[in-house]
């Protein structure tokens, strides 16, 4: 106990150093959804962003020195080069859908944490190997799934929990924004793009669904007609509530009440809504025809919960590797649901 006494003190003050020393992280990928991750990191005292990869000949990105200057950090040229710095600490893997998996295993591989944002991956096999390589390498890998970071998101949540909306009865996710043939055609379709949102918040608020049925469509798909612009996915859950999920490319809503991106949930008590349209102003954003400030947000108060309850504190993610497989499952089966027109059962 005295040799413990005498050391107090000294480990007192590593503790004290560890607190102020700054979690260091880098980014694979400088798109436009780096741009918000980069918001959070700059607004932080205890996280700075040491530098960012991003693949050579990329349109979205043409220039990454003047990225790397306008985040005032270090171009690495490669990918490799960042995942072995041993200064990075963690790495936000902010590319292309399909490079997800090999990329995070790459920066884990090399005991780095890492964020994946969405889609977290191509397959269950690809996400299902992330997780494994996190088990392996013993760091967190964490899904981007942004919206759940919501305090308004949360406080749903409690109130269905406390039984305060009584028994679920069914949930809407709606998402309704036009984009332009020139911002499709760098994207999956919407299944893949957008109902990876609605897929977790269904998780989030009514567990596992049982079985999923689907339809899709391409509207007016003008030069991108290879892929769908509208989605509807009905899932019914284990305690027999049902979900519908609904996103669409083709057409904005600027109607009285618009679903440009909208949740419902309604339980045998009571009910609760969520909307980007809350939160907006009249300025353009990227391929949307207001800034829908909810958005933003929340990708900034998922960054920052993975840096700081996460990393910091040893907290768990709100949202597990083991969801986004959940939800590579569910959208799995609304594409054999929509190709062979029937349920599928989970």
């Amino acid at each position: 106990f005295q040799s413990f006494c005498k050391l107090w003190p000294a480990l007192q003050r590593r503790a004290m150093k560890r607190a102020r020393e700054k979690l260091k992280v880098g980014f694979f990928g400088a798109g436009d959804i780096s741009n918000l991750h980069w918001e959070a990191i700059r607004k932080s005292s205890d996280v700075e962003l040491v530098g960012l990869w991003n693949r050579p000949n990329c349109a979205i990105v043409p220039d990454p020195q003047a990225k790397a200057e306008e985040y005032r950090c270090k171009l690495y040229t490669s990918a490799e080069a960042l995942a072995k710095d041993p200064d990075v600490q963690a790495i936000y893997v902010l590319t292309n859908m399909e490079s997800h998996c090999e990329l995070a295993k790459m920066a884990m591989a090399a005991g780095k944490h890492v964020y994946v944002e969405k889609p977290v991956g191509s397959t269950v096999a690809e996400i299902e190997d992330m997780r494994t390589a996190a088990d392996r390498h013993g760091v967190t890998c964490m899904p981007g799934h942004n919206y759940l970071y919501e305090p308004d998101m949360q406080r749903m949540k409690s109130l269905l929990q406390d039984g305060k909306l009584g028994a679920a009865v069914q949930l809407e996710v709606h998402y309704n924004i036009y984009h332009p043939d020139e911002v499709r055609g760098r994207l999956p379709g919407v299944i893949r793009q957008i109902l990876t949102h609605h897929a977790y918040v269904a998780l989030f608020f009514l567990g596992a669904p049982v079985s999923v049925t689907a339809m899709s469509s391409a509207i007016a798909g003008g030069d991108v007609s290879d892929r769908e612009n509208l989605a509807m996915v009905m899932m019914k859950h284990g305690g027999g509530a049902l979900s519908l999920l609904q996103a669409s490319f083709a057409a904005d809503d600027h109607t009285s009440d618009p679903w440009s991106f909208h949740i419902k949930l309604l339980g045998t008590e009571g009910g609760v809504r969520y909307s980007h349209n809350d939160w907006v102003r009249n300025q353009k954003h990227i391929a949307h025809s207001h800034t829908y400030c909810a958005y933003p947000s929340t990708i900034e108060a998922a960054s920052s919960y993975f840096a700081h309850e996460v990393l910091g504190e040893g907290k768990s993610p709100l949202s597990t590797m083991e969801d986004a497989i959940m939800c590579q499952k569910i959208l799995e089966a609304a594409e054999v649901a929509i190709k062979e027109e029937r349920h599928v059962r989970l």
